[in-house]
């Protein structure tokens, strides 16, 4: 959906404009700034330090939206889906948009996960399934039990990423 119109006098003329929905910085310096399709701010909106706290970081393989990730080293960060059968496979964040392999992905490390479904509300641990959230507890040796956060309904996981803990 478009911005919403207004009227700016420029150069002794009204003009009706769109208000400005995203940022590129200074270029729009003293722009009238208009809610997104969300009904929100976009984060290129506001000022440092306030916003999301989120990192755009290349995928190792393909996410999907919801799906909570990991981070690690491959010749620099790379995010990929967690996955409780794997020690070092942790949660670290989450993705609210799809991803390919080899793209950008936007990583948020805090706040509440959207996209995901099936969520009961309480307790929400790291799964078996790579990339998934869920009330069952993992409890196969080797599996890694980490609580992620709190389902709010059965569409959203309030991240609160804990430790992880490998069973032995």
């Amino acid at each position: 959906m478009a911005a919403k119109k207004f009227l700016r006098f420029i150069n002794g003329i009204f003009t009706e404009v769109f208000g400005v929905q995203t940022s590129t910085g200074a270029a729009n310096a003293g722009d009238i700034v208009a809610l997104d399709d969300t009904g929100r701010l976009d984060n290129s909106l506001m000022p440092v330090g306030i916003g999301a706290d989120t990192k755009s970081i290349t995928t190792s393989e393909a996410l999907a939206a919801g799906d909570w990730v990991n981070i690690w080293n491959s010749t620099g960060a790379k995010a990929r889906k967690a996955d409780a059968t794997t020690a070092g496979k942790e949660v670290h964040g989450f993705v609210l948009a799809a991803a390919s392999s080899g793209a950008s992905a936007l990583v948020y490390f805090e706040g509440t996960n959207t996209q995901v479904t099936g969520q009961t509300p309480g307790p929400v641990f790291l799964q078996t399934t790579a990339g998934t959230g869920g009330a069952t507890i993992p409890s196969a040796s080797g599996n890694v039990v980490q609580r992620i956060g709190v389902a709010l309904s059965a569409t959203e996981v309030n991240f609160e990423g804990g430790p992880a803990v490998t069973l032995a």
